[in-house]
């Protein structure tokens, strides 16, 4: 499937909801794009002159030079949405966003605890005033406890949640210390739990007809993703510590050098392993009692990897991960970005799809990454230009008048971007 700008698609599982995005950056960005995705209308309400942060988060942009370049970090998170430009901190501005709340069935922000509160777009104000909508708050460390008024960013959620003293090399090894991972990973933990959240507070909405308030915070959801390493510790008692690339659990679980690349080797149970032993003539350890269990493997874990990394270390990279999927065992490459985007499975997947914006500037996304056998996702909009659909929501959905806009826009209540495939000699405003 690939998306070709704003062209017609099949109405997604999530068709017919209005989701109202009052965020930036990308945890709760993150969560909107999903919902649309799955077919929600999502209106997203930015700043006016700026708007989201991370169209300025590069290089690289899109469109490079041009007037209104984007970096590929807001391309990432803000597909299938519609651009509004609109001043909130302006009463005008908080009125026509308090409007449109009316008709949504989901708002999502990531504002400071209590920092809407001023512009009456807070829970309160607009539950009361659409007892159906779903209010859904992302922020660093939710709206109790002590932390409360915090900000929280993902760098220091990841450190503070514990995640960063298990990633790393460990102690003694070269390049030891805590590491955070490569990508915004409590981010986007946090976006996939609130949207988990809005859909089940969706379902209860079909019983009850209530709307509800979601608090969903980095550091709740970075800690819950914490899974066995946290469980270790809760049954176990020892602190988890760095490993580098060991499993805490499972031996053998690690990358080991071929004579060309590294492999990655993943034996999830005993069979796997013994079946790896013969395919590198390790056939006593595939014997060996010491080894027979994982239990047993993670007791003698270095001496059991010192003998697999010698068997393997004369392999070239490619012939051995052949012939480990001939026999069953798990094991991959440890791929760049650009070898996993050119990937064959990736592309029989439908991963990535093509998307032109409103004026046909090209762009390729990595899409949704679920399969629906009858209502899939689409990709129904390349992420807009600041403002590329203020005149639009405003007269279509609010029923404004193009005299009224123009008034709004004047006054920099609201900024009203055309595309330049339209524009022609127009100029846009400054």
């Amino acid at each position: 499937m690939n998306g070709e700008g704003e062209g017609a698609a099949a109405p997604g599982p999530l068709a017919g909801l209005k989701v109202l995005d009052l965020s930036r950056v990308l945890a709760a960005p993150w969560a909107t794009q999903v919902l649309g995705d799955l077919g929600a209308e999502v209106l997203k309400v930015e700043q006016p002159g700026g708007g989201d942060d991370t169209r300025r988060w590069g290089p690289p942009f899109l469109e490079d030079g041009s007037e209104r370049p984007d970096a590929a970090y807001y391309l990432c998170a803000n597909r299938n949405k519609q651009s509004l430009a609109i001043d909130f901190a302006r009463p005008e501005g908080a009125a026509l966003v308090r409007r449109l709340a009316l008709q949504a069935d989901i708002l999502v922000e990531n504002f400071r605890t209590g920092g809407l509160e001023k512009y009456g777009l807070d829970k309160a104000t607009l539950c009361a005033a659409n007892p159906r909508l779903i209010y859904c708050s992302i922020t660093g460390f939710g709206h109790t406890g002590p932390y409360a008024q915090r900000g929280g960013y993902d760098f220091l959620i990841q450190g503070m949640s514990g995640l960063m003293s298990i990633t790393g090399r460990p102690d003694g090894a070269p390049g030891a210390g805590p590491m955070k991972v490569g990508l915004p990973v409590s981010d986007l933990f946090t976006g996939l739990y609130a949207t988990i959240s809005i859909l089940a507070a969706l379902r209860e909405r079909d019983r009850s007809g209530q709307g509800q308030h979601l608090d969903c915070a980095l550091l709740d959801s970075q800690l819950a993703l914490l899974v066995n390493q946290g469980m270790n510790y809760l049954v176990g008692g020892a602190v988890p510590q760095r490993l580098g690339n060991d499993h805490p659990n499972v031996v053998p679980y690690r990358d080991f050098a071929a004579a060309d690349d590294y492999v990655i080797v993943a034996c999830g149970n005993d069979g796997q392993f013994r079946a790896l032993c013969q395919l590198l003539g390790l056939d006593e350890m595939a014997e060996d009692p010491r080894y027979a269990t994982n239990a047993g493997r993670a007791r003698e874990r270095r001496t059991l990897e010192l003998a697999l990394a010698k068997a393997i270390a004369p392999w070239k990279a490619a012939d051995l991960l052949a012939a480990m999927a001939k026999a069953g065992v798990p094991g991959g490459p440890i791929n760049t970005i650009d070898q996993v985007l050119a990937d064959p499975q990736v592309a029989a997947r439908g991963l990535l799809q093509a998307m032109r914006r409103a004026d046909g500037t090209a762009l390729t996304v990595i899409g949704y990454p679920g399969r629906f056998s009858r209502t899939p996702p689409s990709y129904r909009r390349a992420p807009p230009w600041l403002g590329q659909d203020t005149e639009a929501v405003l007269a279509g959905t609010l029923g404004l008048e193009p005299r009224e806009i123009a008034r709004l826009q004047a006054a920099g209540v609201v900024q009203c971007a055309v595309p330049r495939a339209a524009r022609q000699d127009v100029e846009l405003p400054a």
